[in-house]
């Protein structure tokens, strides 16, 4: 397979934000080189002179540091970064993203915009370790044919090799965009290959490597500066000359000049990575026996509750775990065969779904993950490894359907655990891989009996045990598995072989043909944790036999990626919406309590986001540049920010210590947030800022074992007259067609871009001021011991100072971001007013992305406007109720349910489970269905998944068949264009299949169903 990547806003965002702080350097072709002479080729003056290459144009003259750093404040303004105080260096900037989000492809489109913009065409990723190094080179590898397609060009990239001299004079000698990655110990160690990079070398024609580098005066990009740079490291970087210098990292140690945020904070709650599950195991002592019991878990789906337990058994082998499923009333003394440690009491008594528990007469109570008794060591990794294939089955059974293919990935500490040599070298199973082929026979053994023969269950009887788990190690000279050799001060292995198995095996590994890649579940060493991740990664289990300290973010960074599907498309909000988080599920298989993980690692994120607020106040929202849809800017001053907290108080979304409440969080889940009149129109942004407080609540890990609810589909239901009389009315297919005028359109465009394009202008503020009597610290600490005395705005009135060979093509860039014909954009620009279009010259980059928003506004009203549906001949079986299985917990998006189609529903928001509960109890409803995600309508802006379809009862309401779409507000401004889109086309959908039998409306409430059920 190949992977597919897309082309992501925030992405872009933080490329634009590196480009934008050289607004007004002009595009130059890259400079000569010379070895000797002026260093600059003269034709017909030093031609004599060695020509070595080509270097990056440096930054010219007229564009300033006091421009830049304006630049700098600008784009940190908008991006509620704290405005720079200072140029910290010439030029440093750092970018933060969180693992996950695709931090290596950023920094390459970031290269090719830079190349774009000025022509930059030397770059050198520095990366802390081989294991990253490996990573780096992977991704430029399967991102090469997509940035050449939206580019038209590719870049040259190598790894450096002290040994192979000649890559460094290509790197040099080639005017295209070339890009050297060197992990710091090459040129940083003591070693004799780590030299070489700074001796005179005979093979090298007596030059030294680091001067080539050096004269072609590259841009430095640094992933993960933390890691990198040490004080010895900051001094050997300066000898590259770079250009500037770009740091990427999730977690920065040092900011200097900080353009672009995305915590881990921002991309949970922008859901670019999964979320995160945790299964706990708790050893609880206790005096009333030496059996082990471990409670798995509770299933709540059936009828009466039941409990799956792992207790000793005795068996003609010996004595040994077994699992059951019990009711109340199972004697774990008559089932173990008789041993006597059951003997007291071990009686199932109650099993509680409501707080996960089960409890024997004799009073003992075990919660979900507890395990009591005799526990060694080998007994609690064998738990876990079970833990990890459950987890693994369920979710795999959940997203078969979908074409994802699922993976688990265990770190291990010691080699020998999983793989053992006899004496003629032979390979044999270590302990784990034993344990691991043993649980793995019973569980798919269980649910064979369990569920028979369906489609799963033949794709996992497609794959034998043996071979469905691999290891992913070292290997010597005699092709045997070793353990990766770790430094003393190192926490991380360097062993090449192990990633270079890794990394070759990454795309397979995502195939889910049995026959081509069997491999589901991988063994890895423990200190093979950074470098490499596999975005399909669904369970992580540390089988650890160690006490070292293992930061948690670390452990779980291997799986935060979205996951992509057989065809290599990323499953992310665009394809998934709102249901992104609960397909993107990373499930930690701990060996400890879900609190003490779920503490831990909240501890940690919040230690990497220590800047960020921790409560709503006034001063949130003070002088903070807030942008609506349309571009348009606003500063908060002081008294739009007093009625944003007034806002904030009398609707109860804050306590008084200013903490976030749970009605902020249901009343935003709903669309329902009441917010400032003053803020009309800019709400986005300020949910925005509201956001960026660090609430431990939002960022909980999910515990794996509470309440968890399969949905079951009610057959009798299913097979009544309602539902099929309601069924055989919307389960038709609809294909549509799209004309529209494109001349409508430029008119429509021209008359947006008059009335509602505002270009900011660029300007300079001096301000003086003196400073007065100093009276306390207080004065010194808070800034009042300066007193502004004047201040002065100077416009500029061409952004482009630097020189006047700069150029924009304006209609390309228009045209390349809309999709219009080069006519149309040119009939757009010819037929807006004058004023409108000067504003082009006061900041081109503003005026090229707002221009292109409203007319791609336009252009999405005009499709919708313009389009018409037609009945397909095809229809949705009744098999999109079965087929995925849908799950939730019960409490938390789950209810019991009457009369829907299943025997629970899971809900979204707190006004969709009001919403269900009335129809529940509502006497003229037959029957009712929350439509699952199989059930869609195609769209041009995508898939559209309607909410319910509901048959009343004939009798006291009109015998009507209704879908509905439920939405907290019914205001347009919340209802944004894409949904109101999609909304559109349902309406027609539904008109051309149905003929009037079927009403569609959206409602945000079951009182304004009935209102239009009446009519």
């Amino acid at each position: 397979m190949k992977l597919q990547f897309k082309h992501q806003k925030f992405q872009a965002d933080a490329a634009k934000a590196v480009v934008d702080v050289f607004a007004g350097q002009p595009y130059l072709t890259p400079t000569y080189m010379m070895d000797r002479g002026t260093g600059i080729y003269q034709p017909g003056i030093n031609e004599d002179d060695d020509f070595t290459g080509w270097s990056n144009a440096k930054i010219v003259p007229e564009l300033s540091d006091g421009q830049i750093l304006e630049h700098i404040r600008k784009i940190q303004r908008d991006g509620q970064i704290e405005p720079s105080q200072s140029l910290e260096g010439k030029y440093n900037l750092t970018i933060e993203m969180e693992t996950g989000v695709g931090k290596t492809y950023t920094y390459i489109k970031t290269m090719y915009e830079l190349n774009k913009a000025y022509g930059w065409t030397k770059f050198i990723v520095v990366v802390p370790s081989i294991a990253i190094r490996e990573g780096v080179y992977k991704s430029f590898q399967v991102t090469q044919d997509h940035f050449a397609e939206e580019y038209g060009k590719k870049i040259r990239f190598f790894i450096y090799n002290s040994s192979q001299l000649t890559e460094i004079d290509r790197f040099a000698s080639d005017s295209s965009i070339n890009v050297m990655i060197i992990n710091s110990q090459a040129f940083n160690a003591r070693g004799k290959d780590a030299r070489r990079i700074y001796m005179k070398l005979d093979e090298f024609r007596s030059r030294r490597p680091i001067d080539i580098i050096a004269r072609t005066n590259p841009i430095l990009i640094i992933d993960e500066p933390q890691s990198v740079e040490g004080k010895q490291t900051k001094e050997r970087l300066k000898e590259f000359h770079p250009l500037l210098t770009l740091r990427y990292s999730a977690t920065p140690r040092e900011y200097y000049n900080l353009i672009y945020r995305l915590d881990a904070m921002d991309a949970y709650n922008k859901k670019l990575v999964k979320k995160i599950a945790v299964k706990g195991i708790t050893e609880s002592g206790t005096t009333a026996t030496d059996g082990f019991v471990y409670l798995e878990g509770l299933n709540l789906s059936k009828s009466a509750p039941t409990a799956t337990i792992q207790f000793d058994c005795k068996r003609a082998s010996g004595i040994k775990p077994m699992s059951a499923t019990v009711t109340e009333g199972y004697n774990l003394f008559d089932h173990s065969g008789e041993l006597p440690e059951y003997r007291d009491g071990f009686v199932v008594k109650r099993i509680d779904g409501r707080d996960d528990s089960i409890e024997f007469i004799n009073g003992i109570k075990l919660y979900a993950g507890d395990v009591i008794g005799k526990v060694d060591e080998n007994q609690l990794r064998r738990i876990q490894i079970r833990e990890t294939i459950l987890s693994h089955i369920e979710r795999e059974r959940e997203l078969f359907n979908k074409g994802i293919k699922v993976l688990s990935l265990f770190f291990i500490d010691e080699v020998d655990h999983y793989r053992v040599y006899d004496k003629n070298g032979q390979p044999q199973n270590g302990i784990f891989a034993d344990m691991f082929e043993q649980e793995y026979a019973d569980v798919v053994g269980n649910l064979q009996r369990e569920f028979g023969d369906d489609e799963y269950m033949q794709y996992l009887a497609s794959i034998t045990v043996e071979k469905t788990h691999a290891g992913y190690f070292s290997i010597d000279k005699k092709g045997r598995m070793i353990n990766s050799k770790v430094g003393r001060k190192e926490t991380t292995s360097d062993d090449i072989d192990a990633y270079d198995l890794i990394m070759k095996n990454k795309e397979l590994l995502l195939d889910r043909d049995p026959k081509r890649s069997p491999v589901r579940f991988i063994f890895s060493h423990s200190a093979l944790r950074e470098g490499w991740d596999n975005p399909n990664v669904f369970q992580i289990c540390t089988l650890k036999s160690s006490s070292s300290e293992i930061r948690k973010r670390q452990e779980v960074g291997r799986g935060m990626r979205l996951c992509v599907n057989q065809d290599g498309e990323r499953m992310d909000a665009g394809v998934l919406g709102n249901d992104v988080q609960n397909v993107n599920v990373l499930t930690v298989i701990a060996s400890e309590s879900y609190e003490s993980f779920a503490k831990g690692l909240q501890s940690e994120i919040a230690e990497d986001i220590a800047d960020r607020p921790r409560a709503v106040t006034r001063d949130l929202f003070l002088n903070r540049v807030v942008t609506d849809d349309h571009g348009n800017e606003m500063v908060i001053d002081s008294d739009t920010a007093s009625a944003i907290m007034y806002e904030m108080t009398v609707n109860r979304y804050v306590d008084r210590k200013g903490v976030l409440t749970d009605k902020y969080y249901e009343d935003k889940a709903n669309g329902e947030l009441k917010m400032a009149e003053e803020v009309k129109g800019f709400e986005a942004a300020v949910v925005d800022i509201i956001d960026s407080i660090y609430d431990p609540k939002a960022m909980k890990p999910e515990n794996a074992r509470s309440n968890n609810v399969e949905l079951q589909v009610d057959e009798e239901k299913l097979n009544s007259k309602e539902f099929k009389a309601l069924w055989s009315r919307i389960n038709a297919k609809s294909v549509y067609v799209v004309d529209f005028d494109t001349d409508e359109l430029v008119r429509k465009s021209i008359a947006a871009l008059d009335s509602r394009l505002r270009v900011a202008k660029i300007y300079f503020k001096v301000e003086s001021g003196s400073m007065v009597e100093i009276q306390s610290k207080e004065q010194l600490r808070s800034g009042a011991a300066f007193v502004r005395e004047s201040s002065s705005t100077f416009g500029i009135k061409q952004a482009i100072v630097a020189s006047k060979s700069v150029t924009y093509d304006l209609v390309g860039r228009i045209v390349e971001s809309t999709g219009l014909t080069r006519k149309a954009v040119i009939q757009i620009l010819i037929g807006i007013n004058k004023a409108t279009f000067d504003q082009f010259k006061y900041n081109p980059e503003e005026f090229i992305l707002k221009a292109s928003q409203l007319i791609n506004d336009e252009k999405a009203t005009a499709i919708i406007e313009h389009i018409t549906y037609s009945v397909m001949d095809d229809h949705y079986g009744t098999d999109v109720f079965t087929e995925p299985t849908i799950k939730g917990k019960l409490g938390t998006n789950v209810m019991k349910a009457k009369k829907h189609l299943y025997d629970h529903i899971v809900y979204d928001s707190t006004n969709e489970r009001d919403f269900a509960t009335e129809l529940d109890t509502n006497t003229d409803v037959a029957v009712y269905v929350k439509l699952p995600d199989g059930f869609y309508i195609s769209t041009p802006v995508g898939h559209y998944n309607p909410d319910w379809a509901i048959a009343f009862y004939e009798g006291s309401v009109k015998h009507i068949y209704f879908v509905a779409e439920t939405k907290g507000s019914m205001s347009s401004m919340q209802l944004r264009l894409i949904e109101e889109s999609k909304i559109h086309c349902a309406r027609e959908h539904f008109k051309a299949i149905s003929s009037g039998n079927v009403v569609y409306d959206v409602v945000d409430s079951y009182k304004s169903l009935m209102e239009k059920v009446m009519k």
